[in-house]
């Protein structure tokens, strides 16, 4: 009989650990050789932008989710929402995590309004406007490296990630498996479309992640970060 249950709790053990043990394994392989690339250097500060809280507000020590909502932010609600919905609550909880958003001076009547829309039942303390003027606004999205061009009203679709150090991040090949087989066309990733559900849900999401897991790993002394140097070369070896 206690042969029988040190059987049983011998196979229920590998039922319950060899499944731990596989994510375990993959988790790091992944992030540890699949560091997310840096494809642009010295951001612009925002210290000169006044919060819609009054806060000084600053990207260096912080991971930023970089938006720009222009002169109506109200028109683009769907791409507020879908930041909100996508990357927002998923990551809220995360130390230095902050999203901001870029807006005219001007515009703080709409933002209000865009705040009942979006914010539902909780205060989005992590979620910050910043307000700025036109040259302040122009000179911050010039600092960036984007292939889209800012519109007349100062917005944009796109949205950008910000490590720490004032690097944009983002993919010099963001080919997924699939598109690697079938010898597809090599493109960079400089921002995410915040219409595109599928963009922000899969790529920008599965990226902003493995940038946590990256600052995580430097805390710890595994992280190896030879690839992030070689794609650094391979990137301005291409301008």
């Amino acid at each position: 009989m206690k042969i029988v249950k040190v059987k049983r709790y011998i196979v229920l053990g590998i039922l319950f650990f060899l499944p731990v043990a596989f994510l375990l394994m993959l988790y790091p392989a992944k992030h540890n050789y699949d560091p997310l690339n840096i494809v642009n250097e010295n951001v612009s500060e925002i210290q000169s932008f006044h919060s819609d809280r009054g806060e000084k507000l600053s990207l260096k020590d912080r991971i930023t989710v970089l938006g720009f909502l222009g002169k109506s932010p109200l028109e683009h609600m769907i791409a507020a929402s879908n930041l909100k919905e996508l990357v927002y609550d998923k990551f809220k909880g995360f130390k230095n995590f902050q999203i901001v958003i870029i807006v005219p001076e001007g515009s703080e009547k709409e933002i209000e309004a865009l705040k009942k829309e979006i914010n539902t039942y909780e205060d989005l303390k992590y979620w910050h406007y910043a307000f700025g003027t036109e040259g302040e606004i122009k000179m911050l999205y010039n600092s960036l490296k984007s292939n889209v061009s800012l519109e007349n009203d100062l917005s944009v679709s796109n949205v950008f990630i910000i490590d720490k150090d004032l690097n944009q991040r983002g993919r010099i090949d963001g080919r997924d498996e699939r598109e690697i087989e079938e010898n597809k066309p090599a493109f960079s990733v400089y921002s995410y479309d915040a219409i595109q559900v599928a963009e922000i849900k899969n790529m920008m999401s599965d990226d902003v992640r493995i940038l946590f897991t990256e600052y995580r790993q430097k805390r710890t002394g595994e992280f190896d970060d030879s690839n992030t140097r070689r794609a650094n070369e391979i990137n301005k070896s291409n301008e």
